[in-house]
């Protein structure tokens, strides 16, 4: 006997999460991946220390949840696995049209693309699906899509921002890992790449999110 492999299509509902509130005196919209791991809710507390009047955040939520650490306390989240990758990042695609046609982002608005470790795959595909242009793109400690070419990102203007952002003692940065990461940046975005290098491992640090606000 053969198994089958079948797709149905059906409507689904997932969540996201905001801070602050939207208004004229809004001047960034962050749409902001978190890592593997992560809840959207909690991804948000890395950047509210940021001015609140000027800063409206987006932080969409991975929709493959699990617990974490085998304790059955505390849920996670991950954007894609190597499991019908290509069906599952279409998904995907559908479920951020939907948070991005929801907000009705205002034109006057700069937008920031941050991702943060596994949410860099999904910043930086999406935006090459969706053509959106934004003012800053932050890669901040995570490993860039292989299948993405310069070709992807012809549709952003000359002066986006596009920085790289990773920790000095990050064990998921080897030297190897780096110099390939760093090879692929250029590959994507030339010498158009601002690199930021902290003291620390692979964690976020609201004093950096805060210096890339300005």
């Amino acid at each position: 006997m053969e198994n089958q492999i079948k797709n149905v299509t059906y409507n689904t509902t997932n969540t996201y999460q905001t801070l602050n509130k939207l208004h004229s005196d809004t001047k960034r919209v962050w749409i902001v991946f978190h890592g593997i791991g992560f809840l959207s809710r909690f991804f948000l507390k890395y950047f509210n220390e940021l001015p609140e009047n000027e800063n409206y955040i987006i932080a969409p939520q991975a929709p493959s949840k699990y617990y974490l650490k085998n304790e059955y306390k505390h849920v996670g989240a991950s954007w894609l696995t190597k499991e019908n990758t290509a069906l599952e990042t279409a998904n995907l695609y559908n479920y951020l049209d939907a948070v991005i046609a929801h907000e009705k982002l205002p034109a006057n608005c700069k937008i920031i693309f941050f991702g943060f470790s596994q949410g860099i795959s999904i910043a930086l595909r999406y935006l090459a699906y969706s053509k959106l242009t934004c003012s800053k793109l932050i890669l901040y400690a995570g490993g860039i899509p292989t299948e993405l070419k310069k070709s992807d990102f012809t549709h952003l203007k000359s002066d986006t921002e596009i920085i790289s952002v990773f920790g000095n003692e990050d064990q998921y940065i080897t030297p190897d890992k780096s110099i390939e990461e760093n090879r692929k940046l250029k590959t994507l975005f030339g010498d158009n790449v601002q690199y930021i290098t902290f003291d620390g491992g692979h964690e976020l640090k609201k004093e950096i999110i805060n210096q890339l606000a300005e």
